[in-house]
């Protein structure tokens, strides 16, 4: 189903941003700096999980979060025909 609708392509779009912003943001500030406490009760390879997520998890999460938003931003150009040839 092609759509033609500019402003629902642009609403589509920010959703899209604004989520995966949410997503980075409760990674990195969240299990970085808030929650860090009751995260570093666990421990993966001898490290604290809160000191993980603060060193490299965040950094993790922000290239996955990249890689999902080319994949959603192909499919959103493609459902609303405005992909590049």
């Amino acid at each position: 189903m092609k759509e033609k609708n500019p402003k629902n392509y642009w609403r589509a779009n920010l959703i899209i941003i604004f989520s995966l912003l949410c997503i980075w943001f409760l990674a990195s500030f969240g299990a970085g700096i808030l929650f860090s406490d009751s995260l570093d009760k666990i421990k993966i390879g001898g490290f604290r999980l809160g000191f993980w997520f603060a060193q490299q998890g965040s950094i993790l999460f922000f290239v996955i979060i990249i890689v999902v938003y080319c994949f959603l931003m192909n499919w959103l150009d493609k459902k609303y025909n405005v992909e590049e040839s």
